[in-house]
Protein backbone atom coordinates (compact mmCIF):
# COMPACT_ATOMS: atom_id res chain seq x y z
CA UNK A 1 0.00 0.00 0.00
CA UNK A 2 2.51 2.20 1.05
CA UNK A 3 4.46 2.03 -2.52
CA UNK A 4 1.40 2.87 -4.01
CA UNK A 5 0.80 5.49 -2.38
CA UNK A 6 4.33 6.83 -3.04
CA UNK A 7 3.80 6.12 -6.66
CA UNK A 8 0.54 8.23 -6.41
CA UNK A 9 2.52 11.11 -5.06
CA UNK A 10 4.76 11.27 -7.37
CA UNK A 11 2.79 11.40 -10.09
CA UNK A 12 0.33 13.94 -8.70
CA UNK A 13 3.08 16.24 -7.96
CA UNK A 14 4.70 15.77 -11.47
CA UNK A 15 1.13 16.54 -12.73
CA UNK A 16 1.08 19.59 -10.05
CA UNK A 17 4.18 21.17 -10.07
CA UNK A 18 4.49 20.19 -14.16
CA UNK A 19 8.34 19.02 -13.48
CA UNK A 20 9.61 19.28 -17.10
CA UNK A 21 12.65 17.62 -18.59
CA UNK A 22 14.99 19.88 -18.25
CA UNK A 23 14.70 19.71 -14.41
CA UNK A 24 17.30 17.13 -12.80
CA UNK A 25 16.51 14.79 -10.25
CA UNK A 26 18.93 12.92 -8.19
CA UNK A 27 18.45 9.92 -5.41
CA UNK A 28 20.71 9.35 -2.72
CA UNK A 29 20.97 6.23 -0.35
CA UNK A 30 20.46 7.67 3.49
CA UNK A 31 21.43 4.60 5.29
CA UNK A 32 24.80 4.49 3.09
CA UNK A 33 25.40 8.39 4.06
CA UNK A 34 24.55 7.44 8.15
CA UNK A 35 26.75 4.10 8.45
CA UNK A 36 29.41 5.82 6.34
CA UNK A 37 29.99 9.46 7.20
CA UNK A 38 31.90 10.64 10.13
CA UNK A 39 28.93 11.96 12.28
CA UNK A 40 27.03 9.30 11.27
CA UNK A 41 30.16 6.47 12.41
CA UNK A 42 30.18 8.97 15.76
CA UNK A 43 26.83 8.62 16.26
CA UNK A 44 26.69 4.82 15.94
CA UNK A 45 29.32 4.37 18.11
CA UNK A 46 28.32 6.20 20.81
CA UNK A 47 25.18 4.46 20.92
CA UNK A 48 26.77 1.48 20.82
CA UNK A 49 28.63 2.31 23.66
CA UNK A 50 25.60 3.17 25.71
CA UNK A 51 24.14 0.04 24.97
CA UNK A 52 27.26 -1.84 25.85
CA UNK A 53 26.92 -0.03 28.85
CA UNK A 54 23.27 -0.64 29.47
CA UNK A 55 23.80 -4.15 28.61
CA UNK A 56 26.74 -4.55 31.23
CA UNK A 57 24.75 -3.15 33.89
CA UNK A 58 21.74 -5.16 33.64
CA UNK A 59 24.14 -8.28 33.93
CA UNK A 60 25.85 -7.20 36.38
CA UNK A 61 22.53 -6.89 38.36
CA UNK A 62 21.08 -9.79 36.92
CA UNK A 63 24.20 -11.96 38.91
CA UNK A 64 23.85 -9.64 42.03
CA UNK A 65 20.05 -10.41 42.03
CA UNK A 66 20.76 -14.31 41.65
CA UNK A 67 23.31 -14.03 44.29
CA UNK A 68 21.07 -12.78 46.81
CA UNK A 69 18.12 -14.96 45.36
CA UNK A 70 20.96 -18.15 46.30
CA UNK A 71 21.56 -16.43 49.67
CA UNK A 72 18.02 -15.99 50.69
CA UNK A 73 16.80 -19.50 49.36
CA UNK A 74 20.10 -21.02 51.48
CA UNK A 75 19.11 -19.14 54.64
CA UNK A 76 15.39 -20.20 53.99
CA UNK A 77 15.46 -22.84 56.81
CA UNK A 78 17.34 -20.95 59.35
CA UNK A 79 15.00 -17.99 59.39
CA UNK A 80 11.90 -17.23 60.53
CA UNK A 81 8.73 -17.37 58.27
CA UNK A 82 8.57 -13.50 58.64
CA UNK A 83 12.05 -12.43 58.48
CA UNK A 84 12.06 -14.98 55.68
CA UNK A 85 9.40 -12.84 53.92
CA UNK A 86 10.40 -9.39 54.74
CA UNK A 87 14.25 -10.24 52.95
CA UNK A 88 12.06 -11.84 50.15
CA UNK A 89 9.65 -8.38 49.99
CA UNK A 90 12.95 -6.65 50.12
CA UNK A 91 14.48 -8.03 47.21
CA UNK A 92 11.05 -8.00 45.35
CA UNK A 93 11.47 -3.73 45.75
CA UNK A 94 15.18 -3.96 44.77
CA UNK A 95 14.25 -5.73 41.47
CA UNK A 96 11.14 -3.23 41.03
CA UNK A 97 13.36 -0.26 41.56
CA UNK A 98 16.10 -1.22 39.38
CA UNK A 99 13.60 -2.01 36.72
CA UNK A 100 12.19 1.67 36.90
CA UNK A 101 15.84 2.82 36.66
CA UNK A 102 16.53 0.29 33.71
CA UNK A 103 13.13 2.00 31.88
CA UNK A 104 14.43 5.29 32.51
CA UNK A 105 18.19 4.74 31.16
CA UNK A 106 16.37 2.98 27.41
CA UNK A 107 14.10 6.04 27.43
CA UNK A 108 17.40 8.41 27.66
CA UNK A 109 18.75 6.68 25.05
CA UNK A 110 16.34 6.36 22.94
CA UNK A 111 15.93 10.65 23.32
CA UNK A 112 19.54 10.16 22.57
CA UNK A 113 19.19 8.44 19.29
CA UNK A 114 16.71 10.84 18.48
CA UNK A 115 18.62 13.79 19.28
CA UNK A 116 21.23 12.74 17.04
CA UNK A 117 19.50 11.80 14.22
CA UNK A 118 17.76 14.88 14.48
CA UNK A 119 21.03 17.03 14.59
CA UNK A 120 22.31 14.38 11.54
CA UNK A 121 19.08 15.32 9.01
CA UNK A 122 19.55 18.80 10.12
CA UNK A 123 23.09 18.95 8.94
CA UNK A 124 22.18 16.27 6.00
CA UNK A 125 19.39 18.97 4.84
CA UNK A 126 21.69 22.21 4.35
CA UNK A 127 24.42 19.78 2.66
CA UNK A 128 21.76 18.63 -0.08
CA UNK A 129 20.52 22.20 -0.43
CA UNK A 130 23.84 23.52 -1.01
CA UNK A 131 24.87 20.77 -3.48
CA UNK A 132 21.27 21.11 -4.90
CA UNK A 133 22.26 24.90 -5.85
CA UNK A 134 25.17 23.92 -6.84
CA UNK A 135 24.49 21.50 -9.36
CA UNK A 136 21.12 22.78 -10.41
CA UNK A 137 18.79 19.82 -9.16
CA UNK A 138 15.81 20.35 -8.97
CA UNK A 139 14.80 17.16 -6.30
CA UNK A 140 16.49 14.65 -4.52
CA UNK A 141 14.99 11.74 -3.47
CA UNK A 142 15.16 8.64 -1.43
CA UNK A 143 17.01 5.56 -2.58
CA UNK A 144 14.67 3.13 -0.50
CA UNK A 145 11.60 5.30 -2.27
CA UNK A 146 12.77 4.49 -5.68
CA UNK A 147 11.24 1.45 -7.68
CA UNK A 148 13.95 2.05 -10.53
CA UNK A 149 16.23 4.84 -11.50
CA UNK A 150 19.38 5.20 -13.42
CA UNK A 151 22.65 4.62 -11.67
CA UNK A 152 24.11 8.03 -12.76
CA UNK A 153 20.88 9.66 -10.95
CA UNK A 154 22.76 8.90 -7.99
CA UNK A 155 24.55 11.31 -6.15
CA UNK A 156 24.73 9.99 -2.49
CA UNK A 157 29.02 9.41 -2.91
CA UNK A 158 29.16 13.28 -3.77
CA UNK A 159 26.77 14.40 -1.03
CA UNK A 160 28.99 11.88 1.28
CA UNK A 161 32.18 13.38 0.03
CA UNK A 162 30.32 17.03 0.70
CA UNK A 163 28.96 16.22 4.01
CA UNK A 164 32.62 14.53 5.82
CA UNK A 165 33.84 17.95 4.42
CA UNK A 166 31.02 20.14 5.94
Amino acid sequence: MSKNFFISFILVFFIFFNVSAEDKIAFIDLNYIYANSKIGKKIIKETQAKQKNLKKEFQDFQKKLDKEKEKLLAQKNVLSVEEYKKKLKELETNLQNYNQIIAEKNKNLIEFQKKNKNEFANTLKSTLEIYSKNNSISMILRKENLLIGKSNLDVTKDILDLFNKS
